[in-house]
């Protein structure tokens, strides 16, 4: 890299499907791998992104920014969160998440985790 790196997600160097209810678009920046997630009502991730891990809950550190829509996320422990607009988000492993309302959930994932729905 020449000090400078500049990436688009309409452009995408892999896009990875959530079974039928969204997808993350996947941007290598710097070394670091970025999601673009685009999660469509009446998606969780215990019914579209297990299949696909093969765990019981999710296992990714995620630290994500929500660009639209409302996700709700629920810890092993209990402890739950609803976030939307604006809103910064750190979770680590052990969860479950879900779309809330009619409106696609659109977040930027830098949490880091390369392998997260890839098949």
């Amino acid at each position: 890299m020449a000090g400078l790196e500049i990436k688009n997600v309409s452009s995408p160097e892999e896009t990875r499907p959530f079974v039928d209810k969204g997808h993350a678009d996947v941007v290598n920046v710097d070394g670091k791998t970025i999601l673009y997630g685009t999660f469509e009502p009446g998606w969780r991730w215990s019914e579209h992104v297990q299949p696909i891990a093969g765990t019981d809950r999710c296992q990714a550190t995620h630290l994500f920014y929500c660009v639209s829509g409302r996700m709700h996320v629920r810890m092993n422990d209990g402890t739950e969160g609803e976030c939307g607009p604006g809103d910064i988000v750190a979770i680590e492993p052990g969860h479950d998440a879900w779309v809330v309302g009619d409106e696609p959930c659109v977040s930027v994932d830098f949490g880091g985790f390369a392998g997260y729905a890839k098949r």
